[in-house]
């Protein structure tokens, strides 16, 4: 497994509308351990899409399990998550969200409170799972990379809702 270098805004590739695997093949799963590495590498990482790395591949992983916010809520622990998307979502809570591609900022995003998902796992298995709270959020924030949408796009007002980070460990 390897750690993967994050591209950072404006990097042109994360305005990318990401492609959908079509063959699951030893590969593919290869690239998923990186992902999942790269995530966890990250400090306070709870999800990563490919786009992120540079593979415009539509996968996702999320894991919010050992995150203060994610582990007290019921949780799917890690997700990897090959053509994910969304069937349903409802409810709306406005969020403070940060993403390692954009490492200076947070800003307040409206989001749906749950999700349900359709996806694939790495093998090719199909995975229909329910996301609420902390889960959802992440699910939502990185499915947005694979349309080439980041938090930034989400955000009502720059002026209002977007905030310098004060450290990013």
């Amino acid at each position: 497994m390897a750690i993967l270098p994050i591209l950072i805004f404006p990097d042109p590739v994360l305005k990318e509308v990401a492609r959908k695997v079509e063959r699951f093949t030893p590969e593919l799963s290869l690239r998923v351990d990186d992902l999942v590495e790269t995530m966890r590498a990250m400090p306070g990482g709870v999800g990563i899409a490919a786009p992120q790395v540079g593979w415009t591949e539509r996968v996702v992983i999320v894991d919010v399990s050992q995150h203060k916010k994610g582990g007290k809520q019921e949780n799917h622990g890690l997700l990897e998550l090959v053509n994910p998307e969304i069937l349903a979502m409802g409810g709306s809570q406005v969020v403070r969200e940060g993403c390692m591609s954009v490492p200076d900022y947070t800003a307040n995003v409206v989001r749906a409170q749950w999700v349900l998902v359709d996806a694939f796992d790495r093998h090719g298995e199909q995975v229909i799972l329910e996301a609420l709270g902390f889960e959802a959020v992440v699910l939502q924030h990185e499915l947005d990379h694979l349309d080439g949408l980041l938090f930034l796009d989400r955000v009502s007002s720059l002026k209002s809702d977007l905030f310098r980070r004060k450290s990013y460990r």
